[in-house]
């Protein structure tokens, strides 16, 4: 979990108490973020008390057996006091300037203060009608030398300008300058001020690795080296034809290609790597979310040790997606992603089955490591729910659902195991071409710096949504990566929007063809030999043409997979991504024998066996992911399951105690809003009823006896809307709880309920006679959070104190879908003996 630290204003017992809680929940380490103060802080970001703490919360950890990483930085993106205007972030600016005919001598003067003149040039032209190229102006003891002309014209004046960004959300302490991330100087200066003081405190034994946060270095696309590095590496003066940037003209594709490649290659030399080299001496490994701006490629991750992404959508080209490709393409055998940056806003709102479902989303795009976003810190005797951050899940232990945790973060953490076994399996590579990005990116050409987002523009989801419907899995893949790829590892490569490609790449492209595969061309203009042309429509056809599917699934589309490949077993984790329950086939592409599906949620145990070649069919709830393995081993078919039940809807007496209230007769389904004074509890309410059971009803169960609580009610969600902050993954069902049950039966614990299928095990706990069914009911904390006003007070103080270092968000949605209760009338479900 990242672990936010408020202030950063922590006292050693609150630490304490939630780093137990975290290892009671399952949890397996923590990322420390120092972020601003809710509070009047009591320390600051860097102090021998912070420093202290620091040690502290890593020794603790450590006894737990909680791994223990360290941002390398307050807020994001790094930066501080210690960043001078010298080594802080730039970007150009450029101005434009209608002049007549008449010679003129400009003295070069600076519209803001740091603001350095890079070059003038002028074009015969005016601002309504445009010139059509441009001649550099000679810049002569401090003027701009213009000669006399005919006719209006435009001066065209490039500044390198300081961005004046400052590290967002930082702590006190931390606040200053973001610094320039394609300086060695700049990054050296941050690691000296920061890294080596919390590495001096926490020694690297205790330090899981050190992280670099997404890169979001708004519009930096400048560095005082750049001119002479642009110059040693492209072979050319880029100063004469720099207003290619911003003008469009005879070989402005090339110089913008030229341009931003050098960005990419200092932002990977003078950052990434520097941070990689620091943090091996210091004996760490270094781990980095590697997208945004800078314009980080695909390829930029080899420079650090870990790699790490964020967003969801397995049908889509996402952050985890470009993580998870890089990992593939350099062998790095674990690669994580940030998980639930948005989930279900606001904070709170979240419940365990939304969290499954978005991990399951990162889980489909190839990671297999999850950082929950995240846990924040909040004193014990803090107002109201407490602290917590202005977005994203607030999933710690005060939400009323967190006794379901426990089970949630065992599930998961055998899937990244899992996960992590053999060699990741994907047929499809899927290129990025780099020069076609860099030709058309940056501000002056209303793009972005962003690889991956101008990658997401580029190239149609329709595209990675098809490969995925195929039965197949992809690998991005960018000019330096083929460099390293093998040409028979894919059996097919899909050119999309492509009208620039290097010849290195080319070259590859042809041995790919030549080993067997495939090379397939949509929306691309390069000329590739053999290779076949259709749209996106045809891609389908062509795939199939191309390539048998890894995993053929009939229907539905909502159905993913993940495939992992072992010296004797093929693994596939096959997940429902939809609201409805489905019951499809598979079938694998696979020379092996036998199979085995396993339970994936609790037991691991196996659910059927038998033979490939006689067909695999899956039932598979909302949101409920199965292993399948396949394997030369014998058949071991498990017993099967008394096919006859019968079925006991509780429709008895009931009654409901809300915590220490005393109990009180109520009728089922329940809706606790709907009570008064109750629309803003958050916490526990228990069930409680009867049931007879004679001895012969009760000798006729054979194996298994549940408490089935119904089925989910589908609504609307499960994908961004319009009127919330950022990607908000939400579930699109309603369960038949709101939202976790733990069941207890005669006194006995039988289990917890909060995911398709809504079932709980009660097998050994049922006897003959007067039966006791408790049901603890836990909401979300959604509905206190709707009457606190104390956060509100809190990021009040703390702007008038500290400045606006944030805003919360979605507030005000907090309950717009909340309902907390036993939303329908559990049945006892009995499983009997084919006698009866």
């Amino acid at each position: 979990m990242r672990w936010w630290w408020f202030g950063p204003s922590v006292t050693r017992q609150e630490l304490e108490r939630e780093l137990v809680a975290m290892a009671d929940a399952g949890l397996g380490g923590v990322e420390v973020a120092y972020v601003y103060p809710l509070a009047t802080a009591t320390t600051e970001f860097g102090s021998d008390a912070f420093l202290a703490d620091l040690r502290f919360a890593a020794e603790r950890a450590r006894e737990l057996g909680l791994s223990f990483d360290l941002t390398l930085g307050s807020g994001w993106s790094f930066g501080g006091p210690h960043i001078s205007t010298e080594l802080a972030a730039r970007h150009l600016h450029w101005e434009q300037r209608e002049i007549g005919p008449v010679p003129l001598q400009v003295p070069v003067v600076s519209p803001w203060p740091g603001d350095d003149l890079v070059a003038a040039y002028i074009g015969a032209g005016s601002l309504q009608e445009q010139p059509e190229s441009y001649e550099r102006l000679p810049i002569v003891a401090g003027q701009v030398i213009i000669e006399a002309g005919e006719g209006p014209r435009i001066v065209l004046l490039g500044y390198a300008r300081r961005t004046g960004q400052n590290v967002k959300r930082a702590a006190v302490g931390a606040e200053g300058l973001v610094l320039d991330h394609y300086s060695a100087a700049a990054t050296q200066a941050h690691l000296r001020a920061v890294g080596d003081l919390m590495l001096d405190a926490v020694p690297a034994g205790l330090v899981g690795s050190v992280f670099c946060d997404s890169l979001e270095v708004y519009g930096s696309d400048w560095t005082p080296s750049l001119p002479s590095e642009f110059a040693r590496r492209r072979g050319y003066d880029p100063l004469p034809v720099l207003y290619l940037l911003t003008i469009n003209g005879p070989n402005a594709a090339q110089l913008r290609a030229d341009y931003h490649r050098t960005l990419v290659e200092l932002y990977e030399e003078n950052f990434v790597a520097v941070c990689q080299r620091w943090a091996a001496r210091r004996g760490v490994p270094f781990r980095i979310q590697a997208y945004g701006t800078p314009p980080a490629t695909i390829s930029s991750y080899r420079f650090a040790d870990l790699f790490e992404g964020e967003g969801w959508g397995w049908q889509r080209i996402t952050e985890t997606r470009w993580a998870s490709s890089a990992a593939h393409l350099y062998e790095r055998t674990v690669v994580s992603a940030e998980v639930w940056t948005w989930v279900h806003s606001p904070s709170f709102r979240a419940t365990p089955l939304d969290l499954k479902g978005e991990a399951h989303e990162h889980l489909l795009n190839g990671v297999n490591q999850l950082v929950g976003h995240g846990w924040p810190y909040s004193p014990s005797d803090a107002p109201g729910l407490g602290w917590f951050f202005y977005a994203a899940g607030a999933l710690d232990d005060r939400n009323p659902w967190w006794p379901a945790m426990p089970e949630l973060t065992r599930y998961l953490t055998r899937l990244c195991w899992l996960l992590q076994q053999g060699e990741p399996a994907a047929d499809i590579a899927l290129y990025v071409s780099n020069e076609d990005l860099f030709a058309i990116m940056g501000r002056a050409q209303g793009g972005s710096l962003n690889t991956w987002r101008e990658t997401t523009r580029r190239i149609p989801g329709a595209i990675t949504a098809t490969i995925r419907a195929a039965g197949l899995d992809y690998d991005l893949i960018d000019d330096d990566a083929v460099t390293v790829t093998p040409p028979d590892r894919y059996r097919a490569v899909i050119i999309a929007a492509t009208t620039m490609i290097l010849d290195e790449t080319a070259t590859w492209l042809q041995k790919v063809i030549a080993a067997g595969g495939s090379v397939i061309m949509i929306d691309s203009t390069v000329l590739v030999p053999k290779a076949v042309t259709v749209q996106i429509a045809g891609l389908a056809d062509a795939l199939a043409a191309a390539v048998t599917a890894d995993l053929k699934i009939s229907p539905p589309p909502e159905i993913g997979f993940v495939h992992r490949r072992s010296e004797d077993a093929e693994i596939y984790l096959v997940i429902n991504t939809g609201p409805m329950t489905r019951t499809f086939g598979v079938a694998p592409r696979t020379s092996l024998r036998s199979y085995e599906q396993w339970d994936a949620l609790l037991s691991g145990r196996v659910l059927q066996a038998g033979a490939v070649n006689e067909g695999i069919e899956l039932t598979l709830h909302p949101y409920e992911a199965t292993v399948v393995v396949l394997t030369d081993e014998p058949i071991k078919k498990p017993s099967a399951d008394p096919r006859d039940e019968r079925r006991l809807p509780l429709t008895g007496d009931w009654q409901v105690a809300y915590d220490n209230e005393p109990a009180q007769p109520v009728d089922l389904p329940h809706i606790w809003e709907n009570e008064p004074g109750r629309q803003h509890y958050a916490g526990a309410a228990t069930y409680t009823t009867t049931i007879d059971l004679g001895s012969i009803e009760l000798a006729a169960v054979e194996g298994r006896a549940m408490i089935d609580f119904g089925d989910c009610e589908v609504y609307g969600g499960g994908s961004t809307a319009d009127d919330m902050v950022g990607p908000s993954y939400r579930v699109a069902v309603r369960g038949p709880v709101g939202e976790v049950a733990q069941v207890r039966v005669n006194g006995i614990p039988c289990g917890i309920s909060w995911a398709p299928p809504y079932r709980v095990e009660i097998t050994g706990a049922l006897r003959s006679g007067t039966n006791e069914i408790e049901i603890i009911v836990y909401n979300t904390a959604a509905n206190a959070l709707a009457a606190d006003e104390h956060i509100t007070r809190l990021a009040a103080e703390s702007e008038a104190r500290y400045g606006r270092r944030f805003r919360m968000q979605d507030l005000d949605q907090a309950i717009a879908t909340v309902r907390s209760g036993l939303l329908q009338v559990p049945t006892l479900v009995l499983r009997l003996s084919p006698r009866v």
